[in-house]
């Protein structure tokens, strides 16, 4: 199973528009930015797509333009689904998984395209290509949300982009002992976003929960670079 990380940023991303603070001006400076973030997962060369941001066409592009076999939403806010409309032409539609309320809301936004639309239920595993996912609850207010563990041959990948540190113990639970956890962690440990979680909020979860590896991921253009496990747009795990 392979994992990238096509997206690392927050609905606004980084460099933001028209911001001259020093993450920005890094950014501008050196080409590497956050775009917003997304999840590729390859096994045996299919692909499954968490979350369809609004950079979309560019970050399949810089993948390799691979084809997508299929679509898992975590919930409907903008800049985690509406970059669907960019299969339009490109490719036939993938199927697309998602909570019943998600899927409602963003499947009514592209009513206008043609595609199969597979509601899941919350803690109630089901499979693709060989690989079991499992949605779980967060708490991302108001939005309905959840996060998903992705599971092949023993190995275990947890991923919550959004959410709040007040997590269900039923999702902690499902969460313990993951060999890579990819969390929300949207600005510095001294700020308080009560929709996501701060650096030392994303820390102290993950030192909780016991991965064997850790990524914070939905970053703001406020975050310095240089903190120590934070995800890069184009990293790559691969499991056997």
């Amino acid at each position: 199973m392979k994992v990238q990380l096509l997206g690392t940023g927050d609905a606004i991303g980084t460099p933001k528009i028209g911001c001259d603070c020093p993450q920005c001006q890094h950014a501008q400076k050196t080409g590497i930015g956050r775009l917003r973030t997304s999840l590729l997962i390859e096994q045996d060369g299919r692909h499954i797509l968490v979350d369809t941001s609004p950079d979309l066409r560019q970050q399949l592009i810089r993948s390799g333009s691979p084809h997508i076999d299929a679509v898992v939403w975590t919930h409907g806010h903008y800049d985690h689904f509406m970059g669907f409309g960019e299969f339009y032409r490109v490719q036939k539609c993938p199927p697309v998984y998602a909570p019943e309320p998600v899927l409602r809301y963003c499947g009514g936004t592209f009513r206008f395209l043609e595609f199969e639309q597979n509601p899941v239920e919350p803690y109630v595993p089901f499979e693709l290509f060989g690989i079991t996912i499992t949605p779980f609850l967060v708490k991302h207010p108001p939005a309905y949300t959840c996060g998903f563990v992705f599971e092949r041959g023993g190995v275990r990948v947890g991923y919550t982009s959004d959410t709040n540190r007040d997590i269900p113990q039923k999702s902690l639970n499902l969460l313990e002992n993951l060999d890579l956890l990819l969390v929300d962690a949207l600005v510095p440990s001294h700020m308080t976003i009560t929709k996501h979680m701060n650096y030392l909020d994303a820390c102290t979860l993950a030192e909780s929960l016991h991965p064997k590896a850790f990524r914070c991921i939905h970053i703001s253009h406020m975050m310095p670079w240089e903190y120590p496990h934070l995800a890069h747009d184009g990293d790559i795990f691969e499991f056997p």
